[in-house]
């Protein structure tokens, strides 16, 4: 790694990534622990995007989010003297949530940083997991300083919520399923992208086990450091973020950014409007409850309709833990 002009660059050929073994041993390992999530269609959300739209539904995960795949693969490699001192993590939500609940499966304590605005729903969750909840500002660099105060003090774990190997294996599970249970190969996979946790993951499934399929990514207008970073060829941080889709407002990481640079297509960037728009077609015609962040690939599908036009398409839907005093419709 490298800086220049403010930028951090990447050498992606002696980066560690997950190999295809790693990816299919820890599926199984973590079988026993997670859902295998339902992949849905709709006739109707087919005519109106125009394509052939298969939907993995990670909104019925554990914990209502596909986070719960890396932070319960993360935690099951601890060894027993890591596990007394606990897991710690900054989170605004999803993940947070699923380190608690990853945590409460081995008996260990989980210490989650959030951001005083995170969403009550989320913070109530992470409460029924029996984690502690330190409340910081709502900036990486308090969540980040607070976090390293935390494990100073008490010696816990850090778990990252995307920029760890675990993890992103972990959540590499939820796009080997998807390809595994759709018959037909799909001519793409799109996720939505915030620390590129999920998409990194998804990229490697797809280009292990379906090298036919290309891995797109949709993210908000309002967080689009991914699209930038993407575009140049390095690394951009976000600096204020703003957008409905709160679960995406992290800045990509190294180890994220290197896999996404090599085995990501494109990214696709769509405003709150159509993210809201998008969500509301999937509650409404599908009756499933999703996030905002979720509806983001969809959006993405949505206004990019030439692109997707007579395709297959595998669309993760990634979480359901919406506040239900705040919906956008």
């Amino acid at each position: 790694m490298a800086t220049e002009g403010g930028w951090l660059t990447f050498d992606v050929m002696h980066q560690n990534i997950p190999t295809a073994t790693t990816i299919a041993s820890r599926h199984q390992a973590i079988a026993p622990y997670i859902h295998r999530t339902p992949v849905l269609t709709s006739r109707l959300l087919n005519e109106i995007s125009g394509a052939e739209i298969y939907f993995k539904c990670e909104n019925f995960q554990k914990v209502g989010a596909f986070k719960a795949r890396g932070a319960v693969n993360a935690v099951l490699t601890l060894e027993e003297s890591e596990l007394k001192k606990g897991v710690a993590t900054h989170s605004s939500g999803n993940h947070g949530q699923a380190l608690a609940w990853a945590a409460a499966q081995r008996g260990a304590v989980a210490r989650i940083v959030m951001p005083s605005t995170a969403p009550e729903v989320k913070k109530a969750a992470i409460k029924d997991y029996g984690a502690q909840i330190i409340e910081c500002e709502p900036t990486l660099a308090a969540r980040e300083s607070t976090l390293n105060r935390v494990v100073e003090e008490t010696g816990a774990t850090f778990i990252h919520p995307f920029n760890d190997d675990r993890v992103i294996t972990g959540q590499a599970t939820c796009a080997r399923e998807l390809l595994e249970d759709v018959d037909d190969l799909l001519d793409y996979i799109i996720a939505p992208v915030g620390g590129g946790g999920l998409l990194s993951g998804t990229a490697l499934s797809a280009h292990y086990f379906s090298p036919q399929t290309k891995t797109l990514a949709g993210e908000p207008e309002g967080a689009d450091d991914a699209y930038r970073s993407f575009r140049a060829g390095k690394l951009i941080p976000l600096e204020n973020p703003n957008t409905i889709a709160d679960g995406l407002l992290t800045s990509l990481g190294d180890k994220t950014f290197g896999i996404i640079q090599k085995y990501v297509s494109g990214i696709f960037t769509v405003s709150d409007p159509e993210i809201i728009g998008a969500m509301r077609l999937i509650w409404e015609r599908m009756k499933i409850v999703i996030e905002p962040s979720c509806a983001v690939p969809f959006a993405a599908v949505l206004k990019n309709k030439t692109i997707f036009q007579n395709k297959k398409v595998g669309v993760i839907l990634t979480g359901g833990n919406v506040d239900l005093k705040k919906l956008p419709f």
